[in-house]
Parts: structure tokens; C-alpha cells; sequence
């Protein structure tokens, strides 16, 4: 099940950083106020160690966890996107460094999201985009979108897209569109990395299986 949410940018991106963190912080705290029972029950048969989180979130440029991971030994390039295994490896080296297994990563480059991703004006290479982790794994993937038409052409023609394809979501901005941005959240992928459970299909109503 998938949560997204967009919201206006008054003054910088970091506004749609502050509310997501705000969310799962909030929804963390729920949890261990409301459902101390469920947890436990949970516990017995999949024994788990409580989610370690930080107020403020804990944040970092992408540089800042490619560089963790190199000094760990991990090879890691700046501009290249991370694996899956490096996000778990970083993980773990983040819960060792800063104790927590919740944090947020910024400034992801630009060549490894989307063509609607609005850049970063200090750093070509970069976009204003984001994903949060919970033990080293993804559960929201966002960003600032662009909201001005031409320079969603220009991304486009980047992209090689072929801009009839588009010509509907192009013009809608062309009225003016405040700036935004938002997510999206993997319910399931929360409440299963929150309980460290072993597979998604422990919280799904309806799991998907090839049997």
C-alpha cells in the first residue's frame, strides 16, 4: 500500500523534509504508546530490537553516506547510484556512528532520478531529491518536483522523451504552479522494517505470491 503526499514550498525544499519527518516520528511514537501489547505478541514469535530514532531525523547528503561507505572499505562513487547491498551496509554503519536505524539522505544525483526532479541550482550534478532508510532500507523515495514548464522541457530532451508524450503534463504548469514536492511511503515496507520482520508478506493483507 502507497502513501504519497505533495505539498507547497513556501521558502526551501527542507519544508517537505521537516513534514515527513515530523510524520514518522509521529507515527513511530504511536506505535510505542498505543500498541505495546501488539508489539509484544509480535515479538514472541519474530523477536525484534525497538527501532533507535533521533529528534531531530538524522540527515545526510548522499556525499556524506558515499564517504561513510568508502572509509568502510565499500567502493562507492559520488555520482553513482547506491545498491541495494550498500543501503543495507550503510545502515549499519550509520546505527554504529549515530545510534539510530532512522535517518534521511539528500542531494542524490541527478542522473539517477527522475527527469521531473528539480535540480540543484549550486551543483548541476545534483537534484533536490531524498529517500529515507529505516535498518538500511528504503521506505520513501522524494523530491522537489519542477514546476516550470520550460525547464521540464529542457529535462525532457535531456531524457530523450518524446515530448508529445508529455505535452499534457507540460502544459498543465503553463497557468504557474507554485513550487512542490513530496513522496511516496511504503506502508507495508514500514511496518516491516519497523518489526524487523524477515519478509513484506508478514505485513501485507493480501500478499502477492507466484504460488
Amino acid at each position: 500500500t502507497g502513501f504519497d503526499m505533495e505539498m507547497c514550498i513556501k521558502e526551501h525544499y527542507d519544508e517537505v523534509l521537516d513534514v515527513f519527518s515530523d510524520l514518522f516520528i509521529h507515527i513511530f511514537d504511536g506505535i510505542n504508546e498505543r500498541c505495546k501489547n501488539e508489539l509484544e505478541r509480535v515479538r514472541e514469535q519474530h523477536p525484534f530490537e525497538d527501532l533507535k530514532y533521533l529528534r531531530p531525523t538524522l540527515k545526510l547528503t548522499y556525499a556524506e553516506g558515499c564517504k561513510l561507505l568508502r572509509e568502510a572499505g565499500v567502493d562507492q562513487d559520488d555520482y553513482e547510484d547506491l545498491s541495494t547491498e550498500n543501503e543495507k551496509k550503510l545502515g549499519n554503519i550509520v546505527k554504529e556512528k549515530f545510534d539510530t536505524d532512522f535517518f534521511m539522505m539528500d542531494k542524490y544525483p541527478l542522473s539517477v532520478r527522475p527527469f521531473y526532479t528539480m535540480p540543484d541550482p549550486e551543483n548541476p550534478k545534483l537534484s533536490n531529491s531524498y529517500d529515507f532508510f529505516i535498518r538500511g532500507q528504503e521506505i520513501l523515495s522524494g523530491a522537489q518536483r519542477i514546476h516550470e514548464p520550460e525547464l521540464i522541457i529542457e529535462r525532457a530532451k535531456a531524457w530523450g522523451i518524446d515530448l508529445h508524450d508529455i505535452e499534457a503534463y507540460v502544459n498543465s504548469f503553463r497557468n504557474g504552479a507554485l513550487p512542490h514536492g513530496g513522496g511516496g511511503i511504503g506502508l507495508e515496507r514500514v511496518v516491516m522494517l519497523f518489526l524487523d520482520l524477515p519478509n513484506i508478506r508478514k505485513t501485507a493483507w493480501f500478499p502477492r505470491d507466484p504460488k
